[in-house]
């Protein structure tokens, strides 16, 4: 239904209603039985049960139960244990998370108004907003929550607040009247208001023409709910990680018991051998690890303003490769700001931001006072006194409490010297008309200190220049002719080609006792000049998106406001390159998902766009492969927050339908804080690589000593307890704390990485292989050594054995600090991994040396002679690569 192009006649003849009466009850009745309630419909909910075993279904999951069925087959009963706890906790904190997620269409539903003002057989009554049917005639004033889509057929200076909705940043001015219009976007339905919005001004009266998921505010309802949960580049490189990992334990599981029976051991015997490097083969801390290192990331990011409230989310912002931002409030301060004032032929231009009163004037770049120029005086004066807002100063801060425009004119007045004492001391309100959406004016009667009376209108520059028979400047009041009436206009448009918001003031002497009606007070009157506003864009935010474009990720301004504006914006904060396209809603419908993927790469700015709009180009991103970071506030943006790969609400103006939608809350509002998530989210998953790198090195290290000890037909160079101890003491602590490393210095310079990006890419793969069959192979070495020198001594040898392999590990993590080489780094940046490799050696020395452990863990003490043995095999495997390496580059 094109419900914007019906006249009043037409819209009470399809929704079967009265204007002066109103529905029956009975006929109220019988439309909430075929229509429903007022409500959103959630979809199906799962059960809590359903949902916490739910977590225990993802295959990396699966292996680590296997792997604690075999470790308890085995004996191995602490492991097992371990391996438990580890999996409870992570399905705990993945319930939550997915619970919390649930919360979104909740906080939806919270905006619908509590009770409403409905027409009902004739007589106005208060119902609650859910028994609304389609052809209720409901009304409602200033302060009040729209309760459905309603087409409007009443209005009196009605303004309704839809950033919400839209993601306009002004409240928007409502008119009854029918107008024709196609592919109309929701920021342009001047005649109709909607579900969940706020009446900021004035009063109307409408006819309900959709409830529940019917309406639009229902439309964001069903995208949210089917809108899906991306998994994190990180999760699917952990699931493939887990089939990597089953896959090698099974093949060295049949290896080692074909080597083994082939060599005439028996098969029970063989089939645990093998069972058992299977097990050591899937680094059991590597889940709790990976937790750890988000948790520890995401304290980081509280301390920058970003509150994480899904943990993988943390790793998803370091592989963003594009970031789709709001405009309003994220790249601007969302605070109306005059930068420009035109009066008698002159232009001036008005420093400082937001509603702070601090600013200067200059005019060609030079600084000037305002008291030396009258018509910029007044021009100032008249828009403080013409003005129905106020701003409060509180614990230095300066708030507004009222209309965004009036409130910069009241700010631009306070540069100038008029603060509220000396209004208040020179001048007297005699009377105001309101400002109208019809008349787009409003008008004040004065009086000052010597009682001379006049009448201030401000409003639309058009209008108020058609009322104007003179204009003022800065010698005298003159007749406004037509070529004054051309410069007027000519600088009208100069502002407007800025993307400034205009507004004109005008003035008019009256007589002492005088108090003309409206019509006479709003004619005749002295045009003063024009005042062009704007909401500036944020300082910081030019260099955070300079930056994100050095990093590889494009910045993309996904906004409700007008085209003009939005371009102006992107322009000023070098968002928009010279062939960058801009797109709006209507160019959107026209296009399929499959022609938006085809040319969304070159767009850097849509503007007065829907949130159909908004998922639609977020799915068309991720469709060309990105990883998509989505910014926004209101319950427009939700959708499209839930689709991306990160989203993204506002802590500071976002609704809670955002931000429960959202992975990340931005405390303080700001696109710049996005920029240092960004590189706490690479230096994390970086930091997981280092320890995927030292944990799966470490244990190649022990499988391999195992299988080649195996295949040489020598005894076991390590027992269980010993590999069990090595796998939750040696490998756990020095992993987590490269979890704790700062970024390395170019980490910000670099490409995002592909999300098809496998955890094993850029050499890691190698690297693990390598370091890995050098640990085994010093490892073994040292035991044949031993061994060999004396094969009675079984016991001392493994013990050597398993010295060699804590040291050759607790070296190698320092080399798995950086990609490139162990003297890249500076070994003491990390204390925490210098505390865990210092306590690794200390436990390993107390298994050694402590009698009551050794019976358990297989050791005797070692002499010092072998040590130096031991610390020579054990700096083998790190110093022989670093060395080779850097052979290469010189």
């Amino acid at each position: 239904m094109k419900w914007h192009e019906m006249g009043q006649t037409e819209l009470l003849n399809i929704t079967k209603t009265s204007i002066d009466k109103g529905l029956t009850e009975k006929e109220a009745g019988k439309r909430l039985e075929r229509h429903g309630t007022n409500e959103l419909q959630e979809g199906e909910k799962t059960s809590a049960v359903a949902l916490f075993f739910s977590q225990f279904k993802d295959f990396m999951v699966l292996v680590l139960l296997a792997a604690t069925l075999i470790s308890g087959f085995l004996g191995e009963y602490i492991d097992a244990i371990a391996i438990i706890a580890i999996i409870f906790v992570n399905g705990i904190l993945g319930f939550f998370q997915e619970r919390r997620a649930e919360r979104s269409l909740e906080a939806l539903k919270e905006l619908s108004a509590p009770q409403v003002a409905v027409l009902r057989e004739g007589n106005w009554v208060k119902i609650p907003s859910k028994e609304l049917v389609p052809g209720d005639v409901v009304r409602f004033a200033s302060g009040d929550r729209i309760g459905a889509d309603l087409r409007l057929v009443e209005t009196k200076s009605l303004e309704i607040e839809e950033s919400a909705l839209t993601g306009e940043s002004l409240p928007v001015s409502k008119q009854a009247d029918a107008f024709q219009a196609s592919d109309v976007s929701l920021g342009d339905l001047k005649n109709m208001a909607f579900m969940g919005t706020l009446v900021t001004r004035g009063s109307g009266i409408g006819v309900v023409i959709g409830t529940g998921m019917n309406s639009a505010m229902g439309k964001i309802a069903d995208m949210l709910e089917s809108a899906g949960n991306t998994a994190t580049p990180l999760q699917r490189r952990l699931e493939e990680l887990g089939k990597i990992l089953i896959v090698a334990a099974l093949f060295l599981t049949l290896l080692v018991v074909a080597a083994g029976v082939i060599q005439g051991h028996d098969l029970y015997s063989m089939f645990l051998a093998g069972v058992s490097l299977a097990v050591a083969a899937i680094p059991e801390g590597l889940p709790a690890i990976v937790t750890v290192a988000l948790s520890l990331g995401v304290q980081r990011m509280i301390r920058q303003k970003s509150i994480v409230r899904k943990l993988p989310a943390v790793e998803t912002l370091g592989c963003a490769s594009i970031i789709c931002s709001d405009k309003t409030g994220t790249m601007t301060q969302n605070k109306m700001t005059v930068t420009h004032v035109w009066s008698g032929g002159k232009i001036w231009n008005v420093s400082g931001i937001g509603y702070e009163p601090e600013g200067s004037f200059s005019m060609n770049g030079r600084d000037v006072q305002a008291k030396h120029h009258k018509p910029l005086q007044q021009v100032l004066l008249f828009g403080a006194l013409c003005n129905s807002s106020s701003i409060i100063e509180k614990d230095g801060e300066f708030r507004l409490d009222g209309d965004p425009t009036e409130g910069a004119l009241l700010t631009a007045a306070r540069k100038a010297g008029f603060t509220d004492k000396y209004v208040d001391e020179h001048f007297k309100i005699i009377e105001e008309f309101p400002f109208d959406s019809t008349r787009k004016m409003m008008s004040v009667i004065v009086e000052d200190k010597s009682g001379k009376r006049f009448v201030i209108t401000k409003g639309a520059p058009d209008v108020l220049m058609k009322r104007s028979s003179h204009t003022l400047t800065e010698e005298k009041r003159e007749i406004f002719t037509k070529e004054r009436l051309a410069e007027t206009s000519a600088a009208l448009e100069t502002l407007a080609s800025q993307a400034l918001r205009t507004i004109a003031v005008a003035y008019k002497p009256i007589k002492d006792t005088e108090n003309p009606p409206l019509e006479k007070a709003e004619s005749g009157l002295t045009f003063i000049g024009l005042l062009g506003m704007i909401d500036p864009p944020r300082p910081e935010v030019k260099t955070a998106i300079k930056e994100c474009r050095e990093a590889g990720i494009k910045t993309v301004m996904i906004t409700g406001d007008h085209v003009i504006t939005a371009t102006a914006i992107a322009k000023d904060l070098g968002l928009l390159p010279p062939r960058g396209k801009v797109m709006d809603g209507q160019m959107l419908n026209e296009l399929s998902q499959e022609e938006l993927a085809e040319i969304v790469d070159d767009v850097y700015v849509f503007a007065r766009v829907s949130p159909e709009h908004k998922l639609k180009i977020v799915t068309a991103y991720q469709e060309n492969g990105h990883i998509v970071a989505m910014t926004g506030d209101g319950v427009n943006d939700a959708p499209a927050i839930k689709q991306a790969d990160i989203g993204i609400s506002m802590g500071i103006t976002g609704t809670d339908v955002a931000k429960e939608a959202s992975s990340l809350i931005l405390v303080d509002d700001n696109f710049a804080t996005i920029k240092s998530a960004i590189k706490e989210g690479r230096n994390i998953y970086e930091n997981i690589r280092k320890f995927i790198r030292y944990l799966l090195a470490s244990n190649v290290g022990e499988i391999l000593v195992m299988l080649f000890a195996m295949l040489l037909a020598l005894p076991l160079p390590l027992v269980p307890i010993q590999i069990l101890w090595v796998n939750l003491v040696t490998d756990g602590l020095p992993a987590m704390a490269l979890g704790m490393d700062q970024p390395e210095d170019d980490v910000m310079q670099r490409k995002p990485r592909s999300p098809k990006e496998g955890v094993f890419a850029r050499g890691l793969g190698w690297k693990v292989v390598s370091r890995g069959f050098l640990i085994g192979i010093a490892t073994l070495g040292a035991f044949m050594f031993i061994y060999n020198r004396n094969p009675e001594a079984l016991e001392y040898a493994q013990t050597v054995a398993f010295a060699t392999l804590v040291l050759a590990q607790l070296i190698h993590v320092f080399d798995c600090r950086s990609e490139r080489s162990i003297f890249d780094r500076n070994p003491f940046e990390n204390i925490y991994l210098l505390g865990a490799v210092l306590s690794s050696i200390l436990l390993m020395l107390v298994v050694i040396y402590y009698p009551p452990l050794q019976p358990i863990f297989h050791t005797v003490p070692i002499l010092m002679a072998d040590w130096l043995l031991i610390v020579g095999m054990s700096a083998i495997p790190t110093f022989l690569l670093a060395g080779s390496l850097l052979t290469r580059k010189k």
